[in-house]
């Protein structure tokens, strides 16, 4: 067999987290540092967390914002065909009375 053709391990790695935990594990590593981990993982603590290094929620969550906004001053299609209707009901009644 070949010689030193595995790596090293170490049997005592410590892993940090993001949100400050830390545990000792085994691993081909020297240190391991994690973003989520089991203390801090929604599924585990059943509290919402966003998980986002992209900004990717915080985009669409103005994303979302600003289509809400514009949404609120548009009209829908039945009050512009209702508007629609009434303006050519009005301009038919001005049109009758000059005939008259």
């Amino acid at each position: 067999m070949k010689q030193k053709l595995h790596p090293t391990y170490h049997a005592n790695v410590t892993v940090t987290c993001a949100c400050g935990n830390s545990f000792v594990t085994g691993s081909t590593r020297d240190n391991i540092r994690v973003e989520i981990c089991g203390a801090c993982h929604p599924f585990y603590t059943g509290k919402e967390k966003f998980v986002d290094t992209a900004r990717r929620v915080e985009k669409f969550q103005e994303k979302m914002a600003k289509v809400t906004a514009t949404a609120a001053t548009r009209k829908g299609k039945k009050i512009k065909k209702a508007e629609h209707a009434k303006t050519k009901a009005e301009t038919k009644e001005v049109k009758t009375e000059e005939a008259k």
